[in-house]
Parts: C-alpha cells; sequence; structure tokens
C-alpha cells in the first residue's frame, strides 16, 4: 500500500520540488498491423505496437516523471494492436510506478476508448466522441460484378473452411455466423479489459449497457462514469502540475493525405498492389468517417 503514495501524490499534484515534467505519447490514427501505404502516408497515421514500440519506452524513460500523458485521436481499429499497446503502456507504468493520464481529442473509439483505459485516469474534451465499446466487421463482395464480367470463381483448398469468407464466392449462412460467434468472443474480452480499468468508477447500476457500441460525447461520458473529468491537456497538467511544468511531446506521428499513397511508389503492411492499397486507404477512411472525420 505504501508503494502506492508516491503516485497518487502525482496524481493529485504533489510535488517533491521543482517543475515537473510530464511525457506525451501522440496516439492519432487508426490502430491496425498494416503500414501507411506510399510516401505521402497513404491512408495516414497507423497505430500498431510495431510502430509504436520505441516511442512508448521513450515516453517513460526519464526518471522523476510527473505522469505520462496520452494524447488519443483515434476511431479505433485492430483489437489485437490495440491490447497489445495498452498492454505495453500499463507494464511500463507499473515498472516505472509512474501515473498515466489519457486525454481524447475528436475520437476516441472502440479500440481508441481502448487506449485510454490503459490510463489511470480519462480527461476529455467536452465534445470527444467516446465509447463504442463492440465489434465490427466488414467486407466487399463481388460475385455479382463477377458475373457481369464473365469471370468464374476457382479456388482449391484442402480444409473445408479454408475458403471462409472468400469475397468472391457467395456467402454462406455459416460463414456469417462463424464470424459473428469471433465477434461475441472478442467483445467480451474487450468488455473485460474495461470493467478490469474502469471498475467502479462508473456510476451506473450495469456497466455493460454502456458496452454495446453507443458512442458518448464529453460531457456525457463524464456523467456515465466514462471518463474523470472534462478539458484540454495543458490546461490540466498545468493545474495539476504547477504553470512551470514541462510538457514534451516525445513523438511526432507522420501525416499525409488520404489516399494520395495511391499515387507513390512505396509499399505497406497491406500489400503493394494498388487493389491493397486503395481498400486499404478506404476502410480507414471509413473509420473515420463513421464518425463524421
Amino acid at each position: 500500500m505504501l508503494k502506492r503514495i508516491p503516485l497518487l501524490n502525482r496524481l493529485v499534484g504533489g510535488s517533491s520540488g521543482g517543475p515537473g515534467r510530464v511525457n506525451v505519447l501522440r496516439l492519432h490514427g487508426v490502430i491496425s498491423p498494416a503500414k501507411s501505404s506510399g510516401p505521402l502516408g497513404g491512408s495516414g497515421p497507423v497505430l500498431s505496437l510495431e510502430a509504436l514500440a520505441g516511442d512508448i519506452e521513450k515516453a517513460f524513460k526519464p526518471s522523476g516523471l510527473s505522469a505520462v500523458a496520452l494524447l488519443i485521436n483515434s476511431p479505433g481499429g485492430s483489437p489485437v494492436q490495440s491490447n497489445l499497446i495498452a498492454a505495453r503502456i500499463r507494464q511500463l507504468a507499473d515498472e516505472k510506478n509512474v501515473p498515466v493520464i489519457a486525454f481524447t481529442e475528436d475520437v476516441a473509439a472502440s479500440g481508441g476508448y481502448w487506449l485510454a483505459c490503459a490510463a489511470d485516469e480519462i480527461v476529455a474534451d467536452p465534445a470527444s466522441i467516446v465509447g463504442s465499446i463492440g465489434v465490427i466487421s466488414g467486407g466487399f463482395g463481388f460475385t455479382g460484378l463477377m458475373e457481369k464480367l464473365g469471370v468464374d470463381r476457382r479456388i482449391y483448398t484442402a480444409g473445408e473452411n479454408k475458403s471462409r469468407l472468400d469475397p468472391f464466392s457467395a456467402e454462406k449462412e455459416s460463414d456469417v455466423a462463424w464470424i459473428k460467434s469471433l465477434q461475441l468472443d472478442l467483445h467480451e474480452i474487450f468488455r473485460r479489459f474495461v470493467e478490469q480499468r474502469r471498475g467502479d468508477k462508473f456510476k451506473v447500476d450495469e456497466p455493460r449497457s454502456l458496452m454495446n457500441g453507443d458512442v458518448f460525447l464529453g460531457e456525457k461520458a463524464l456523467e456515465l462514469g466514462m471518463v474523470d473529468g472534462l478539458g484540454d491537456m495543458r490546461s490540466t497538467l498545468r493545474a495539476r502540475f504547477g504553470e512551470k511544468v514541462q510538457i514534451k511531446l516525445v513523438n511526432k506521428p507522420k501525416r499525409g493525405l488520404p489516399l494520395l499513397g495511391l499515387l507513390g511508389s512505396g509499399g505497406g503492411g497491406a500489400g503493394s498492389d494498388p487493389l491493397s492499397i486503395a481498400v486499404t486507404a478506404l476502410e480507414h477512411l471509413a473509420l473515420w468517417g463513421r464518425y463524421g472525420l
């Protein structure tokens, strides 16, 4: 119990003398193992453990930190990468005994909220879009187009389920049932993590009633206990740790114009062929578009 006192003191503004320092880790973009496509950024900034590992280490490296701040603007994406990034943040926070405060910008939804829950405290802008504790999957079906073009799909497998959800074959009820079962399992993992991190902070009798994919603005999220406060990062940190607190950004995500990378020559993790790049870019744009961004 005594080991937690320094951490609590820092969270409530305790000081050991002199200006404090807060390192800021910016988490902006779709969460995906696929890299941005093309030299101009392709589908925009992408978050993955591989891309962020060094920056996360850098954020927690200095001694005597008052806190680490997560500046989050993400519509979500890969549940695996969300979990890996959040787990690494928690490992270092516990190892270094450094408090973590998440600040949400335009959106911290789905995987973005997963990342926010890695913090000890979440502070949202009153107009931030927060939540979306759920799972969504999507794809495209090309069977009608292939028929019009007179193209036959020829596929050969060893294993009756190897071609599940093939976009060039007719959809099967068994495939839909299978993907929905996976979604339910993923949803349960997401809900357990939120419950573990937020615990009794929720202000409703049934916290799981909030974990149905709905999103809330920051003000409403505060009423429900999904966030702990309202405000912007600099004002909050200065009020918490003093006007002279040193706020250091440890990473500067690469920015690119969506789809412009399609014209470039660089390959991405999703494949370097134009079709793969285009589909990845459109999927990322669709994630942002769900929140009007």
